[in-house]
């Protein structure tokens, strides 16, 4: 079993979904976390993870992030940027103030935290950052143009990181999921005209015969957090079941 004994990780956006199951799995694998997010601690946030609230789309609230994780735990080994939100809004629907909301969250936080951390991550040539990009930054969900267009900017920034960071021992890796049942999932089906109707038609199209869980991801951000994962850097890891594999043909009817 992979293990973060000894491992500070800092995870963003881990009050729920996603974010909330890769802090439950670090902390059960021995690593200290500090997460983040715009609200007020989760009520049921595991009392050793220290919290901060904070808008990542901020400089400033950047740098307290990173200032409380040194203070707290004197090093940061492992950055998660997890936080996202999506506007379910084509191009022309799409306002000025849409576009600063999720390109300020999903682009430019992921940004400035791997441009903040980075130098601190780098600390015993064993740094990690795990970018959380998406499928959709390779096949466009409908009415989704700027969340698609965020997620391709963060598998773009974590080859560069990658490439230009290595020597500074630093590894840079994005999972990129599929459909994981989070409150963010459960709107994009919301859009469709029949959202059960939706629902059942992609599942058909997932050969592992369900959707994700946030656990599921958690999985992979363990191992790729871990020692286990050294060799690995500059790759996008997608986990949707089996979704993007296959043809647009639907499964069941050959």
């Amino acid at each position: 079993m992979s293990s973060l004994e000894g491992k500070v990780a800092i995870v963003t956006g881990g009050g729920r979904g996603i974010g909330r199951a890769v802090v439950d799995r670090y902390v059960a694998n021995g690593a200290r976390v500090l997460s983040c997010g715009r609200g007020e601690r989760p009520a049921d946030l595991p009392e050793a993870v220290s919290w901060v609230q904070a808008d990542l789309s901020r400089l400033e609230d950047v740098k307290r992030v990173r200032s409380v994780a040194l203070e707290t735990f004197g090093q940061v080994d492992i950055l998660v940027n997890n936080a996202g939100v999506q506007v379910e809004k084509t191009v022309t629907e799409t306002t000025d103030d849409d576009w600063e909301l999720v390109m300020g969250v999903n682009a430019k936080a992921v940004f400035l935290c791997c441009r903040e951390l980075i130098p601190d991550l780098g600390h015993e040539g064993a740094g990690v950052i795990i970018n959380l990009g998406s499928i959709s930054a390779n096949v466009s969900d409908p009415s989704m143009a700027i969340y698609n267009a965020s997620k391709a900017f963060v598998h773009g920034l974590t080859r560069s990181i990658a490439v230009d960071h290595g020597k500074d021992g630093v590894r840079c890796n994005a999972i990129c999921p599929g459909w994981i049942m989070t409150e963010m999932a459960e709107a994009g089906f919301d859009l469709a005209v029949n959202p059960e109707a939706a629902k059942r038609d992609a599942l058909a199209r997932h050969s592992v015969g369900r959707f994700g869980k946030p656990e599921d991801v958690a999985g992979l951000a363990l191992w790729l957090a871990s020692d286990d994962a050294a060799y690995a850097s500059g790759q996008m890891f997608v986990m949707d079941g089996g979704l993007t594999a296959a043809s647009p043909l639907q499964p069941g009817l050959f």
